[in-house]
Formats: C-alpha cells, structure tokens, sequence
C-alpha cells in the first residue's frame, strides 16, 4: 500500500474540467505543487450520509429511521421495553424534510410534549416530513391535518405516515394564504423567520381562541421581528438551540 503524504489534501469537483481549471490556476499561483486529477466514482453522498443516521430522542418522543436497529424496525429492544412509555415517530430521511436531527424540529417536539393535545385539534403547517404532525397524533391530538405548498414535501409526509399505523393524519397541498379554515386548537409552524412574519394573520386565523401555537424556523437575530407580527398573543415558553429559537404563544 502507498503511503499517504500527510500534507496532501483531495478537493472534489462537479466536472473534469472546473478541476483541471482549478489545477491549472493553483499550479500557476503556487510552483512546484503538485496536483494530480483523479477521477472518482459517481456515488449518492447524500443517501450514505442519511443512511447512517440513527434514532434520536426528544423528551418521550423517539424519531427513528425505519433501518435503526433498536427503534426503527421490528427486531431488537421494543418501546414498551423501556423503563418508560415512550411515543416512536418512524421516519425515512430525504434531502429536504425534517428528521428530528435538526434543532428547530428538537425544540418543537420538546414544546409541544408540554402541552395536553388529547382530544384537540392541531394543524402542521410546512409539514415537510410530516414529523410535527405525527407526534401530535401519537400524543392524542384529533383531526390532526398537515399542509404544504410543496408536492414533494407531501409525497414526502404520505411515506412517512404508511410507516407509523394507528396515526391519523390528514394531508393537503394548500398555499395557506389562501385556505379559509376553521380554527385549529393547536398550529405547529416550523417555517423560516420570513414566512411566519409574512403569514402571521393567517396563522393566527388558524388559532382557535385559547389555542396555541407552536412557531420555530426562526434565529435569535429574527425573533423580535416575528414576535412583532404576533404581537396579540402571549409568549408562553421560550426556548433556545444554537441561534434558533422556538416559543408557544397563547392565542387571545
């Protein structure tokens, strides 16, 4: 086996030639350096990257890729084996919804375990993976409905409820700037600080009066102007990962 030089470094490229550009340019700028192309084989990063994700727990709330050997399949140690109960929420990774690894869908787990959702009615609004919605089901959450103005986002959701039976989960693919529905006991909203700021009234026509929101997505930097936009309702909890931040408001 060759030996590696510890000063080498291997930088990857999209196509042969922006890397031939690349050493070209480095060896103009820097003579005598040594840069040799290689070419590698076209391989899904993202699908390894995601494939070694595992289960990770949130209070009583497990989020578990389907392949977790402990969690996410039927073989190995059960939910009901553990010391505690504990709500499983089953979900195949994707580029782009939520696994429960992020901090923002940690911090709206945690505030939604605080709250009794048994019997009320709730609404995921940007529901990407369908996670948020899941776990309110799971905790006894009714007429539990999950929205997004993505396709892909509930195609996404669609899969991920086919692999946690019992739950009962409504989808839609609405823009919820133009959906005129009745009030929701309880709106989770995992969105950027930009879009809770920009639908704010709807959001809060959503909320049914002694409701509450679940709003995160936004970072410290953004929090003074998304609480602005709710400025009628009351911070009920706070909390904070990182720069992201997540609160329950109290609807008037």
């Amino acid at each position: 086996m060759a030996a590696i030089d510890e000063d080498a470094r291997r930088v990857y490229f999209r196509s042969p030639g922006s890397r031939d550009r690349a050493a070209a340019a480095l060896r103009q700028e820097f003579p005598g350096l040594t840069a040799t192309p290689v070419d590698v084989a076209d391989e899904d990063w993202a699908g390894r990257s995601q494939a070694a994700l595992t289960a990770v727990r949130i209070g009583t709330i497990i989020v578990t890729p389907p392949w977790d050997p402990v969690w996410g399949g039927d073989s190995g140690r059960s939910v009901a084996a553990t010391p505690e109960p504990l709500v499983r929420v089953v979900i195949q990774p994707s580029m782009g919804f939520g696994t429960g690894h992020h901090a923002t869908t940690r911090l709206c787990l945690a505030h939604l375990q605080e709250l009794d959702v048994r019997g009320r009615t709730a609404v995921d609004v940007g529901t990407g993976s369908g996670v948020l919605a899941i776990a309110a089901s799971r905790l006894g959450a009714v007429q539990v409905l999950a929205i997004d103005d993505d396709p892909d986002a509930i195609a996404s959701a669609r899969a991920n409820l086919a692999l946690n039976p019992g739950v009962d989960v409504t989808l839609g693919t609405l823009d919820l700037r133009r959906a005129g529905w009745r009030p929701f006991d309880l709106v989770l909203a995992n969105l950027t600080g930009g879009l809770l700021t920009a639908a704010a009234g709807a959001l809060a026509r959503l909320t049914a009066r002694g409701g509450r929101l679940i709003l995160s997505g936004f970072m410290e930097s953004e929090e003074r102007d998304v609480l602005a936009a709710f400025a009628l309702h009351r911070v009920e909890r706070r909390s904070q990962e990182d720069e992201w931040v997540c609160v329950t408001l109290a609807a008037a």
